[in-house]
């Protein structure tokens, strides 16, 4: 069986897709705790799990032994796998990469010279590159960046209000999340032309969250901006923050650039607010108060940022729900749609508890989409053995 192959690791996490040549979907896997005890889920062509063996550390000690171990799993249904291509994702590209690039030793050294833009991110994607370069020697491999999808901003929504020698140096916003918005403009174009040739705000909701402005199928504003820390609160993150606050942190409470570090990355957000988790499934199962006034914040600034990007475009025709809480939490779409008919956005409540792809009755129509950068990967991967 040949098959591609698309990777996405984090810190202590690695994704993987396997589909067919013809980009059929044959399987899903998700490693957890590297270099810990690890944990592995897998699931078929079909979303079924498919048996895990016990398996020891040594089976998770680093990303190379993580991916043998996947693969091992899925050789059970495929015994004669062949992994004929390998995409990646690579959070940043930095200003030179716009476009899925074919993975050589040059661009390795470019990639990891942008790790203190996304210090978080980007060495352990690179990792998970270097685990597939050593198990996959022959294989072509592609990288497909977070940050390509919003190249061709315009330069006010690049640009911060420093000296400009900091823009030409690269401080400036990139947006995240490009994969998927990527994925969600490619389905409108299919199934929703005249939506994808209007304007479109896409609000990818998960444990990382931004929105994107997205007109004539181009992004043209996003909530991220020099990091993926910036605009919605997230998971664990904070999104926008006064940068007096860092100030204060720094002179007032003595914290060092790694305990801030940690705090706006592993400590804050909804996690952070609510002093309960970072899942909305619970908060949203929670009784406390705390647990409330982290949902409220979380879809308050969902709105506050709408707003922004609608009037960054001259208006808005639709809204669109993806990641794991903009397709699951009926309530999160709830309140971010209440009371925005100023804007044109009626929620059909019925729709909406049901989970439906389309979930409003007003002018500005209101669509819930699953998201999958992993195909966005595979379609790139694919490219490569026709190239």
């Amino acid at each position: 069986m040949r098959a591609i192959l698309t990777l996405n690791a984090g810190s202590s996490s690695l994704k993987l897709g396997l589909f067919s040549e013809a980009l059929e979907t044959l399987g899903t896997g998700h490693v957890d705790r590297i270099g810990g005890e690890g944990r592995l889920k897998v699931l078929d062509g079909q979303g079924q799990p498919l048996p895990v063996p016990a398996l020891g550390p040594e089976a998770f000690a680093r990303h190379g032994a993580a991916l043998a171990t996947a693969l091992e799993v899925f050789r059970v249904d495929f015994p004669a796998l062949e992994i004929v291509a390998v995409g990646h994702r690579v959070v940043h590209g930095g200003t030179r990469h716009g476009a899925p690039e074919r993975i050589t030793e040059a661009l390795m050294q470019e990639l990891a010279a942008l790790a203190p833009f996304a210090p978080l991110h980007q060495p352990h994607n690179l990792a998970g590159v270097r685990a597939a370069l050593e198990a996959f020697a022959e294989a072509p491999q592609i990288a497909c960046f977070d940050t390509a999808f919003h190249r061709n901003h315009p330069f006010v929504n690049d640009t911060f209000a420093l000296p400009r020698s900091y823009y030409d140096k690269g401080v400036r916003r990139y947006g995240f999340h490009g994969l998927s918005y990527d994925y969600i403009t490619g389905e409108l174009a299919r199934t929703e032309p005249a939506l994808h040739a209007g304007r479109v705000v896409v609000a990818h909701l998960g444990s990382g969250a931004s929105m994107c402005a997205i007109q004539g199928g181009r992004s043209v504003a996003s909530t991220m901006g020099f990091s993926a820390l910036d605009g919605l609160p997230m998971g664990t993150r904070s999104g926008q923050i006064d940068p007096g606050v860092l100030l204060y942190l720094m002179d007032q409470e003595g914290m060092t650039s790694a305990q801030i570090s940690d705090l706006l990355y592993k400590d804050s957000g909804l996690k952070g607010l609510s002093g309960i988790s970072n899942d909305m499934r619970e908060l949203e199962g929670s009784d406390d108060p705390h647990a409330k006034d982290a949902i409220d914040y979380f879809t308050f600034r969902i709105r506050r940022e709408l707003g922004g990007l609608a009037a960054s475009m001259g208006g808005i025709d639709a809204l669109v729900f993806c990641g794991g809480i903009g397709e699951n939490s009926a309530l999160v779409r709830a309140r971010v749609c209440e009371g925005m008919e100023w804007i044109g956005i009626t929620l059909d409540a019925e729709a909406n508890a049901a989970n439906a792809r389309e979930i409003a009755h007003g002018p500005v129509r209101v669509l819930t989409i699953p998201t999958n950068e992993e195909i966005v990967i595979a379609l790139a991967a694919q490219a490569l053995l026709t190239a």
